[in-house]
């Protein structure tokens, strides 16, 4: 399965309104171990032919883990057709570890190695590397953390340890990236591939409050990128609304997520234009509103149904 990425707290990338609510459904029927259902329910959504790469090779998991090597098998071949190209990932998945003994296996990989090479013949391998390697630090700790925290609570000591940690390793990954930045320009999709050049999203993203002027000296870089098709829409959409956070302003996009001091509970930050989120988070690619903030186990009510602005 294509995995969230860990922002602390999730950071969700799916696309359209009606489509990424199908696609939300499946991912959480998958959670859930309900693998037939869940590969029932992306079909539903890639009969249209709009699904994504990604939602093909969900499906393909899905399915795989359902038992139907075939329906596995086609969506894989879909996905490849629609551009997906992160080889080692399906190599390494476990979901797809029931097709590796299959004839229609080792074929299917050579083809997509074949295309990957293609792909990848003017990337920058070097700067590439290193980039993959700030990914895995940058979500190794995080998922280190998120799993501490769920076994011994936010104030352990496990927890607290880690988050320190976590510190540590942010601003040693944010030399790193503020230097290829400097050096290279916003490292987009066709100097390094998406999964790579994801990672200097990520590390700009996780800047602290104290250093904003960091993300906003890097902001225009990535909107500018992301008008060149080099980076993700919906990556502009979560920087945009943490650095408007950050100087207190309403966001934009729905994606900063607080918690509240005196219930302890995570709430939505404020929003500029409440009534029309959902379209502007369908423009930049999210999922819709109830949907995301139910990864945060908050239930979503507009403030038209009376919900306290913040």
């Amino acid at each position: 399965m294509k995995k969230l990425i860990l922002c602390i707290g999730m950071m969700v990338c799916l696309g359209g309104t009606a489509l990424a609510q199908t696609s939300a459904e499946a991912y959480a029927r998958y959670e859930a171990k309900e693998y037939k259902a869940s590969a029932e329910l992306y079909d539903k959504l890639l009969k249209s032919g709009k699904g994504s790469s990604s939602d093909h090779y969900n499906a393909a998991c899905s399915w795989a883990l359902a038992g139907n090597k075939d329906k596995a098998f086609a969506h894989l071949n879909k996905s490849i057709e629609k551009g997906w190209a992160n080889i080692n990932h399906l190599k390494s998945d476990s979901d797809l570890s029931s097709l590796h003994t299959d004839k229609r296996w080792e074929p299917m990989v050579k083809q997509l190695q074949a295309k990957v090479d293609v792909i990848e013949a003017n990337y920058n391998k070097p700067l590439k590397a290193q980039l993959e390697q700030i990914f895995e630090s940058d979500q190794q700790i995080r998922r280190e953390f998120l799993a501490a925290r769920e076994k011994h609570g936010m104030e352990s000591a496990e927890a607290q340890a880690l988050i320190q940690k976590m510190m540590q390793s942010d601003a040693e990954n944010q030399k790193q990236v503020i230097a290829i930045i400097e050096k290279y320009g916003w490292p987009g999709k066709s100097m390094v591939g998406p999964h790579a050049s994801n990672a200097a999203f990520l590390v700009i993203q996780h800047t602290p409050r104290e250093q904003k002027e960091i993300m906003g000296k890097y902001l225009p870089l990535l909107r500018e990128a992301v008008a060149k098709g080099e980076a993700a829409k919906s990556q502009l959409a979560l920087m945009e609304d943490r650095y408007l956070m950050y100087n207190d302003k309403p966001q934009l996009y729905g994606s900063q997520v607080t918690t509240n001091q005196a219930t302890k509970q995570q709430e939505l930050y404020k929003v500029e234009d409440e009534a029309n989120l959902d379209k502007r988070r369908a423009e930049m690619e999210l999922e819709p509103i109830k949907d995301y903030l139910k990864r945060f186990g908050i239930e979503y009510r507009p403030l038209a149904t009376g919900r306290s602005a913040q």
